[in-house]
């Protein structure tokens, strides 16, 4: 999937068939669901689901625990856009 279509698959009512827990985190997120996005994220101990999990508490506005997690996931707090954080990350899951 490219990262156009997955961006595309925000216009659906539930995420595409097949994606990964991560890429379903990023599309409930893409539909302004936090809270489903985040219950999925919490649950996946990799690094890529520490950057998801960090990101949602930047998002969130909660500071000290995004950079709880981006530590985790062997990130440094990131200096770009909360968009180009959530393009950035669905293109890495993606594989792109």
């Amino acid at each position: 999937m490219t990262i156009d279509a997955f961006t595309s698959s925000l216009s659906q009512p539930f995420p595409p068939v097949g994606i990964s827990k991560l890429l379903q985190a990023l599309w409930y997120d893409g539909k302004n669901d936090w809270e489903q996005a985040h219950n999925i994220a919490q649950d996946i101990s990799s690094d890529e689901g520490s950057w998801v999990h960090a990101y949602l508490h930047r998002k969130e506005g909660d500071a000290g625990n995004a950079a709880y997690w981006y530590r985790r996931a062997g990130k440094s707090l990131p200096r770009i856009g909360l968009e180009d954080e959530w393009k950035l990350l669905a293109e890495a899951l993606l594989g792109q």
